[in-house]
């Protein structure tokens, strides 16, 4: 008896959350660098375990095994698939899980609003929580659903304006009608409508939002939702008034806000501006390289493996071109044969390689690559003209200099890597296809670009193979 009534006691419940939270910041800490970052993710995952445990002693909880059967399915369909996923699709499955958190927000402020009877029971303060948490949950939830949509090609990756000119003005009314439920809700109005309404504003407010946006801002776009995902989570954390949910919402959207603003300053680019509208929009053929009348210049494997063994210093620029065809370990053990030869080796990482920050880190790390020799973007630039090899491995966007040289590109203005000051540019690519950005690179039809055409993983055993033999 004495041991119940103390594991159910209020104080205790805050101990045990305070313990969460400090796990989530400690777990979070250890993502800095990758050889601490697993064990930060699990150390996070126990401070969750904290938090549901003392969630779960809360006096005269109902419905306690309706949470254990939702617990049991969520882990069910939750761990298979983070460890079936490829690498190629992490971007998707964190948007989708990012969308899940922002859709379970909005359910809970539905369900709190029939349980108090329309908020009439309950402190204003409550009220106005759970109607922006359920606004900023419906909109994160919706949008991430789009955004996964663009990443698994299920639908173009280009931008899609339902109206056009006017479509940030429909945005603008529609979230104006979402927060004049919600004001209605506050003020006393105790119709289930007005808070359908709200989620269905909000809902339309987030696909309407992520579907004019182009495949090349999608890293921003997933960070911007990731911090309205745990903004709305915390709001819910005062309705409820759970201080560990409270804690860890602003945990993620204080990092979300933060990797956000990094990911625009990469690209050049205000928030306001992706919202607004994205790169990936049709372009003329005026705007390529093609255009430009350069000639594409074709290399071999023996050829590209004769220049690496004789350089001093090879640069490898990922993309993703390599997460697609998991080429990082063929990468590796090229990068090893090359330094057994004497050859210094660096990896350029531009901030929105790949679709999400730090896909290359990732893989890069997955393959053992020494995280001494990855280098980001302002550390890497001023070592381009002393490179005597860059090997581009299905990058694009973020090498073409369009961005610093044509003021009508799509891309103008966004910090790339110095790739074309190197004095020999190797470029690994299956075709002459363009980016995320949807234009064209005159990159490729440099004079001292050579294209090593096929599958990147296999180009990558095969140039090994040919250093072997030398």
């Amino acid at each position: 008896m004495i041991v119940a009534s103390f594991v159910t006691d209020s104080n205790f419940r805050a101990v045990l959350y305070i313990v969460s939270f400090g796990l989530f910041i400690y777990g979070l800490s250890g993502l800095t660098g990758p050889k601490t970052a697993v064990r930060g993710n699990r150390i996070a995952s126990v401070g969750m375990a904290v938090a549901i445990v003392a969630t779960l002693l809360v006096p005269h909880l109902s419905n306690v095994v309706l949470i254990i059967v939702g617990v049991a399915i969520g882990t069910a369909v939750g761990v298979p698939a983070a460890r079936q996923v490829k690498m190629t699709q992490m971007p998707q499955m964190v948007a989708l899980f990012n969308g899940v958190g922002g859709g379970a927000v909005a359910l809970i402020a539905w369900v709190e609003f029939r349980d108090s009877g329309g908020f009439a029971d309950v402190p204003t303060y409550v009220a106005i929580f759970s109607c922006f948490a359920a606004i900023v949950g419906s909109v994160s939830f919706w949008g991430s659903n789009v955004a996964f949509a663009k990443l698994q090609e299920l639908i173009t990756g280009k931008p899609i304006s339902p109206f056009g000119p006017a479509q940030a003005l429909v945005n603008g009314l529609l979230l104006a009608v979402a927060v004049a439920c919600g004001a209605a809700i506050v003020a006393g109005s105790h119709h289930e409508i007005l808070i359908i309404g709200l989620l269905v504003a909000a809902a339309l407010v987030g696909n309407l939002l992520v579907l004019p946006i182009g495949g090349a801002d999608m890293p921003v776009v997933i960070s911007t939702l990731n911090a309205f995902t745990g903004l709305s989570a915390a709001a819910t954390g005062v309705a409820l008034n759970n201080t560990a949910l409270i804690v860890a919402g602003m945990i993620v959207g204080a990092s979300g806000t933060l990797l956000t603003q990094q990911m625009a300053v990469a690209m050049n680019r205000t928030i306001p501006s992706v919202l607004l509208g994205g790169f990936g929009g049709e372009v003329t053929a005026a705007a390529g390289a093609h255009a430009a009348g350069g000639t594409v210049r074709a290399t071999s494997a023996a050829d590209v493996a004769i220049q690496m063994a004789y350089a001093r210093l090879v640069v490898v620029v990922p993309g993703y071109g390599m997460a697609v065809s998991q080429a990082q370990h063929a990468v590796r053990e090229m990068a090893k044969l090359l330094e057994a030869k004497g050859v210094e080796v660096k990896y350029a990482i531009h901030p929105v390689a790949g679709r999400m920050p730090g896909h290359m880190n990732v893989l890069l790390a997955e393959a053992d690559v020494p995280y001494e020799q990855l280098r980001e973007m302002d550390d890497i630039n001023g070592e381009f003209s002393r490179t005597d090899v860059a090997v581009v491995i299905g990058a694009n966007d973020v090498t073409n200099p369009d961005a610093r040289t044509k003021p009508d590109s799509p891309i103008y203005g966004m910090p790339i890597l110095n790739v074309d000051e190197a004095h020999s540019i190797i470029v690994l690519k299956r075709s002459m296809s363009s980016g995320y950005a949807g234009i064209d690179n005159p990159l490729f039809v440099n004079p001292k670009t050579s294209m090593l055409f096929g599958d990147a993983k296999q180009s990558v055993s095969d140039i090994t193979e040919e250093l072997k033999a030398l």
